[in-house]
């Protein structure tokens, strides 16, 4: 139960700057630094010291976040609005037994359709369009962009905007005659992605395919809605309702991952994630990454009144992981009551933003290093670089990446204000050995469980999202019943934009 002692001790921690820090603790960097799954996490640029992580681990203490960590993995129903578990972990092969068992033969039907395609038994397949939205798309596309650059088997292309343009742009190329539409969306009643799927056919239809449905591949929890839709169940991939959208690409929302660069990947991605939740079980308080993630998060949310927290990713492979954690974020931890049903009375999670690094030095840094808003930063970046072109490209990415968080840090005096760098400003590094399918794999499980943390220390539920619901009920209705019993303004732009239709 969330109380204001719990915090009272972080309010009162008297905070040192980051130079003094660094000055009064030789060892602060071994200290702040973990190593695992071939990533390194450097959070010894943060304000943390011994005393607020002492005070962090009573706090965990307080909001029992061993026995939140325990029903996690045990599948008890820890999502308490919907009365479900929260079982992705399960698809790694960490949680309840009979869960495990359930998500190993959902994953052995769907290797069973992977293998039985690249033999042709839905022809000769070349493209992959998958459709859904959210979870159901923002996981495979950053999967396949962060992969499957050089090894790809087919050409994967993801679909989620319901702006006919994306999926105009997506289908440009393909033959209609030589593509697998894989339709993901986990009630199946989704409309932006049913919408989507529906042109997706007329589009196949228009280029003299004669049976659409037998190259449609549906991704659903509810197989039964899927059937009904007009898929063969032969081609329905069903996954564990207890596995949320945002958390679904380890379930067979990755179908396009394991057909599109195989098998082998898809294993080494979960393996790699199974390591991690391995690591967040077992590992003591404070040598656990997740967890000094979150404690950082906490802090500068909760005690400096941080409202964001930026993102950036120092290699191209991983372009598409501010958009990603975006959603698992914002979505899980964007709450104003508590898991009890009270108001929340604090922050609750940050606006997640950032970028791909160099580009983001000459567009938004301007901000981060003399901007009057506190922003806490985190870097991303790989030893090994995602390209066979002169080595100094990618020794000049890392320097940039390094230089960055010792410069927000350290800053510059100048008697011109205009040239002044105050400095004191916090950032992590995460340095993976390279963006394999292991270590990306390690590294989303890792968000994955930062985000949980900071849910349990908060009090809230990260499990649920009924705030995406009310802007889609009053969409149903402007649909169903046009612009009555709206505001001025609402009628007028509905009136301007759509007329009588």
């Amino acid at each position: 139960m969330m109380t204001d002692h719990s915090w009272a001790g972080l309010e009162k921690q008297q905070e040192k700057t980051l130079v003094e820090l660094f000055a009064s603790d030789p060892d602060r960097v071994a200290k702040m630094t973990i190593e695992q799954s071939g990533l390194r996490f450097d959070l010894s640029k943060t304000h943390l010291d011994d005393a607020m992580l002492s005070q962090f681990a009573k706090l965990a203490e307080d909001m029992h976040l061993g026995d939140a960590k325990s029903a996690l993995f045990s599948g008890a129903a820890i999502n308490v609005t919907e009365g479900r578990a929260a079982e992705h972990a399960a698809e790694r092969g960490n949680g309840d037994v009979q869960a495990v068992a359930h998500a190993r033969a959902l994953q052995e039907r769907m290797r069973g359709l992977v293998e039985a395609i690249d033999a042709g038994f839905m022809g000769d397949i070349k493209h992959i369009l998958h459709i859904g939205i959210g979870g159901s798309a923002l996981g495979p596309k950053l999967l396949v962009d962060a992969l499957g650059r050089d090894g790809a088997r087919y050409d994967v292309k993801v679909v989620s905007n319901i702006d006919g343009a994306a999926l105009t742009e997506a289908v440009k190329g393909m033959d209609p005659h030589k593509t697998i539409v894989a339709v993901a969306s986990k009630t199946f009643t989704t409309t932006e992605t049913l919408l989507n799927a529906t042109s997706a056919m007329e589009w196949m239809r228009d280029g003299g395919v004669a049976d659409p449905y037998a190259q449609f591949v549906a991704l659903t929890a509810y197989p039964d809605k899927a059937l009904e839709w007009g898929v063969d169940e032969s081609r329905i991939l069903p996954f564990n309702e207890s596995v949320g959208g945002r958390y679904s690409l380890w379930c067979s929302i990755g179908f396009p991952v394991a057909l599109g660069l195989g098998w082998a990947v898809y294993e080494e991605l979960l393996e790699g994630a199974a390591a991690m939740d391995r690591h967040f079980r077992h590992a003591p308080l404070l040598e656990n990454a997740p967890t000094l993630a979150a404690f950082c998060d906490l802090y500068y949310a909760q005690i400096k009144d941080c409202q964001t927290r930026a993102v950036f990713a120092y290699d191209e492979r991983l372009r598409l992981l501010p958009d990603y954690l975006q959603q698992l974020e914002m979505e899980s931890n964007g709450k104003s009551v508590t898991a009890e049903g009270a108001p929340l009375g604090r922050n609750s999670a940050p606006v997640t933003w950032g970028g791909v690094g160099t580009d983001a030095q000459h567009a938004v840094f301007q901000l981060l290093h003399q901007g009057t808003h506190l922003i806490p930063v985190e870097f991303i970046a790989s030893k090994t670089p995602g390209h066979d072109f002169d080595t100094a490209h990618h020794e000049t990415l890392l320097v940039n990446c390094f230089a960055q968080g010792a410069a927000l840090m350290a800053g510059q005096k100048s008697d011109d204000l205009a040239r002044n760098y105050a400095g004191n400003r916090p950032s992590t590094t995460i340095l993976m050995d390279d963006v394999t399918p292991s270590a990306l794999g390690a590294l989303i499980a890792f968000y994955e469980h930062r985000t949980f943390v900071n849910a349990v220390l908060l009090g809230i539920n990260p499990f649920d999202q009924f705030g995406v619901e009310l802007g889609k009920q009053i969409a149903k209705s402007i649909g169903e019943n046009g612009a009555t019993g709206f505001d001025p303004s609402t009628t007028a732009l509905i009136a301007a934009a759509l007329g009588d239709n």
